[in-house]
């Protein structure tokens, strides 16, 4: 989230609609503080003998008002001249003080909510308001005289005239002008919050958006996987029994036939997975990797019996005990052993194959070998090891905190080995580790005799 300081935090100006309202406010204050002036002479308000002309003080009025038409575009400079021009009208002894009075106030407070320099927004706010404060000391310095001794008639009180009426303005002037200072301070952090509420909105709808993108990469990705995981295979064993099909159709007419049904079958059950996995896709929730039937360690001899159907030599073999595991490892296993056996099939050029299922003391463990040529086979410059297949076989492993190794033997032929890890009785993990121990010394052995 992007965080703005309050120091460093700029408040956008007026837009086209608030400077028109300004304009219309400015002009509408101006009209009646014009027309007030004639209606405080009529009346004798504020009335001297050194009162100026009827011009002068409509230009002192004006002079006031009108610069609130560009309050918000200029309230510092807008504060400074309602505050020096209604000074000097109130020297020159101008009538109108009522909407003049207002006016500045006015711009004082938009000085707080809308200057940009924070700081000197602050400074300036108490230098004019210490200077109306000023102003009214010596005003009422000047015509403390004017107050008769008991007060005009009809006063009545336990003040003193004088002292009463200096009061009653120094609170009425401290809650007028402390009111328009701290509103303008509320508004201008009412407008800061406001500001950061709708960047953060937008910078959440940005993440929603970026997160919603990588969810649907993600889906597709798992989409591209189980597509090749399920047809990759089936097809590819299809492809070598049309070609073993072709091959011996004249001479052997009968491995032929074997070998065209197990291409039928092949494809039967390719179509069946696309279709169980199609139907999983379109439900709400669908979870194809949960979904999927045929796709467990249950199964894995299915796997390799279609490899043996190819023409490869194809053992299964089981070590240590047995024990449930999560659907989703047990089709994440099958998986990679199924892909490692398309591999096999497709780049290996191997006559044996070797799958071995581990239980292992908190571990499962698949492990496909094989006899082949035991190198990385390359088309068009792209690793086929980093093609597809293997990056499904790390994403699978990923997903359940395990590890994959791959490679080839010493001995010639390539390993795709992977380990999940699981829970299981601690009772049993003894003897398990003792057969993956034994287990594990006949396969060094056995890659001894190769070297």
């Amino acid at each position: 989230m992007t965080v703005v300081s309050i120091d460093n935090w700029r408040r956008p100006g007026p837009t086209a609609r608030q400077r028109r309202i300004d304009l219309g406010i400015g002009l509408g204050v101006a009209v009646l503080a014009v027309l007030n002036v004639f209606f405080a002479r009529s009346v004798g308000l504020f009335a001297t003998d050194s009162a100026p002309a009827v011009p002068e003080q409509i230009c002192w009025t004006l002079a006031v008002t009108l610069p609130l038409i560009w309050r918000r575009q200029r309230p510092e400079l807008v504060a400074v001249l309602a505050a020096v021009f209604f000074i000097g009208g109130q020297v020159r002894g101008a009538q109108e003080q009522q909407l003049t009075s207002g006016a500045v106030i006015a711009a004082i407070y938009t000085l707080g909510a809308w200057g940009q320099k924070r700081f000197r927004a602050r400074v300036l706010r108490v230098l004019i308001i210490a200077a109306m404060f000023v102003w009214l000391g010596v005003a009422w310095f000047m015509s403390h005289g004017q107050v008769p001794d008991g007060g005009p008639p009809g006063a009545s009180g336990e003040l003193p005239p004088l002292l009463a009426a200096v009061m009653n303005s120094m609170i009425i002037n401290v809650a007028v002008f402390g009111f328009a200072y701290f509103l303008g301070e509320t508004v201008w952090q009412s407008a800061r919050r406001q500001d950061q509420l709708e960047v953060q909105a937008a910078e959440l709808r940005a993440a929603q958006a970026r997160v919603g993108e990588r969810a649907v990469f993600g889906e597709r990705v798992r989409i591209a996987r189980e597509l090749h995981d399920v047809v990759a295979h089936h097809v590819s064993v299809m492809g070598i029994q049309a070609s073993a099909c072709r091959r011996v159709l004249d001479k052997d007419p009968e491995r032929a036939r074997t070998s065209l049904t197990a291409v039928e079958d092949g494809a039967r059950t390719a179509v069946d997975e696309l279709r169980r996995m199609l139907g999983a896709l379109r439900e709400d929730g669908g979870n194809t990797e949960e979904q999927s039937a045929g796709a467990g360690i249950d199964h894995i001899e299915e796997v390799v019996g279609r490899a043996r159907e190819a023409g490869l030599t194809a053992t299964v073999q089981v070590y240590g005990e047995p024990v449930p595991v999560r659907d989703s490892i047990s089709q994440a296993a099958y998986r990679i052993v199924q892909e490692a056996v398309t591999n096999t099939l497709k780049h290996a050029r191997a006559t044996t194959l070797d799958v071995r299922i581990r239980y292992l003391a908190g571990e499962l463990e698949v492990d496909v070998a094989d006899d082949g040529h035991g190198t990385v086979i390359r088309q068009g410059g792209a690793a086929r090891g980093d093609g597809l297949g293997l990056v499904g076989m790390q994403e699978r492993v990923a997903v359940h905190d395990g590890t994959l190794e791959n490679g080839p033997r010493t001995g010639g032929g390539y390993r795709i080995r992977a380990r999940f890890p699981i829970t299981r009785d601690p009772a049993r993990t003894l003897a398990a580790a003792g057969e993956a121990a034994g287990e594990a010394a006949g396969e060094a052995a056995e890659e001894a005799g190769r070297t």
